[in-house]
C-alpha cells in the first residue's frame, strides 16, 4: 500500500505529522518492546486536543481495536478510531514521563523524556511546552491492583512488526515520541526505533469506520459558541470587574414524583431501607435502586454520529 509518509523515529526523537480526514496513521515496532507517546490536535483549532479522561470513561484504560480517541470538552468528539492493534497493550492511565520525574526518582540532571520530545516536535507547528498533553501510550503494558487501586507497568510484550493503526475523523496534527523511559520496564529498560507512516484509508475502511462529518451532539461547543473567543496572550490572571455570572442551567429545581408500588415491592423497599446500604429513607433507596437499574438496562452507547442529525 502506498504511504504518503514513511518515517523512522530514532530514540530521543519524535515527529509531528498532519493526518487528514480519511487518512490512517500507523505506528509500528521495528525491534519490539518500545513504548510510544501519542498527542493529537485539531489541525484547524489547536485548542481541540486528545483527552485521555473522556476516552478512559467511554472505552476503559486500555483502548484497542474499535475504540475511539476523543477530544477534550467542550468540543468532545471522536478524533480517531483504532483500526488495528496487533499487540493489545495500550494505556491511557499514566501521564507522559518528564525530566522532573527522572531527576526526582533517579537524580539525573539530564535525561530524555516524552514531555521534552513532544514539545520539540510540536514546536514545528508553533506550539509550546504548555500544549503537550497526557498521551495515548502505545505498547505500555499497565495493570491495576484490584485491592489498592495502584497502577503498575509490566514488561512490554510487543514484538517486531506489531503496529497500531488509527483513522482520522477530521484533519489532525499527530505528534509521536519514542518514550524515553529506559530506566523503567516501560520499554524493557532500553530504547528502540519506531516506524511512523500515513496512508489513505481503503474504501472498505472508510465505509466501515469513518464517521460522517456532521456534528452530532447539541452540547458540543466550538469557538463560535464561546462568550470569549480570543485566546489569552498574557500569562497573569486578573479579574474582569464587569463580569456577571450567566450559568447555563440555574437555578436548579427539584420536583417530587409519586410512584405506585405493589405490596411485594413495598416489602422489598422496606428490607433495603432497613439494610441501610442504599440510603436512609424510602425515597433515597427507591431513587438509588431505580437509577442503578437504569445504568444496567437502559443506558447504552448511542450512535455517535448520524447523517440525519446536525
Amino acid at each position: 500500500m502506498t504511504m504518503r509518509l514513511d518515517h523512522v523515529l530514532e530514540p530521543g526523537s519524535g515527529k509531528a505529522v498532519e493526518v487528514r480526514r480519511g487518512e490512517v496513521i500507523r505506528v509500528e515496532q521495528l525491534e519490539g518492546g518500545q513504548c510510544a507517546d501519542f498527542n493529537a490536535f485539531n489541525l484547524h483549532d489547536y485548542r481541540e486536543f486528545f483527552h485521555t479522561g473522556r476516552t478512559r470513561v467511554l472505552h476503559g484504560l486500555f483502548p484497542t481495536t474499535g475504540d475511539m480517541l476523543w477530544s477534550a470538552p467542550p468540543r468532545e468528539r471522536p478524533m480517531f478510531t483504532i483500526l488495528a492493534d496487533t499487540a493489545g497493550i495500550n494505556d491511557i492511565s499514566f501521564p507522559r514521563c518528564t525530566g522532573v520525574l527522572f531527576e526526582y526518582a533517579w537524580g539525573y540532571a539530564t535525561h530524555t523524556n516524552c514531555q521534552d520530545i513532544l514539545a520539540e516536535a510540536e514546536r514545528e507547528y508553533g506550539l509550546t511546552p504548555d500544549d503537550v498533553h497526557d498521551s495515548f501510550n502505545l505498547w505500555m503494558n499497565t495493570k491495576v491492583d484490584a485491592e489498592t487501586g495502584r497502577l503498575s507497568v509490566e514488561r512490554n510484550t510487543s514484538r517486531a512488526g506489531d503496529y497500531v493503526e488509527l483513522v482520522a475523523h477530521f484533519d489532525c496534527l499527530v505528534v509521536v515520541s519514542v518514550c524515553g523511559a529506559d530506566v523503567f520496564n516501560t520499554s524493557n529498560f532500553s530504547l528502540k526505533p519506531l516506524r511512523l507512516a500515513v496512508r489513505p484509508a481503503t474504501d472498505r475502511e472508510r465505509t466501515d469506520w469513518l464517521l460522517p462529518e456532521t456534528r452530532r451532539f447539541a452540547n458540543q461547543r466550538v469557538v463560535e459558541d464561546f462568550k470569549i473567543k480570543e485566546i489569552r496572550a498574557e500569562r497573569e490572571l486578573s479579574r474582569d470587574p464587569a463580569y456577571v455570572a450567566e450559568w447555563p442551567r440555574f437555578p436548579i429545581t427539584t420536583t417530587s414524583v409519586e410512584v405506585e408500588l405493589t405490596d411485594d415491592e413495598y416489602r422489598q423497599l422496606d428490607a433495603l431501607t432497613s439494610e441501610g446500604s442504599f440510603g436512609e429513607t424510602d425515597e433515597d433507596v427507591l431513587r438509588y435502586t431505580f437509577f442503578t437499574w437504569c445504568l444496567g438496562h437502559w443506558m447504552q452507547p448511542r450512535p455517535t454520529w448520524s447523517p440525519d442529525l446536525g
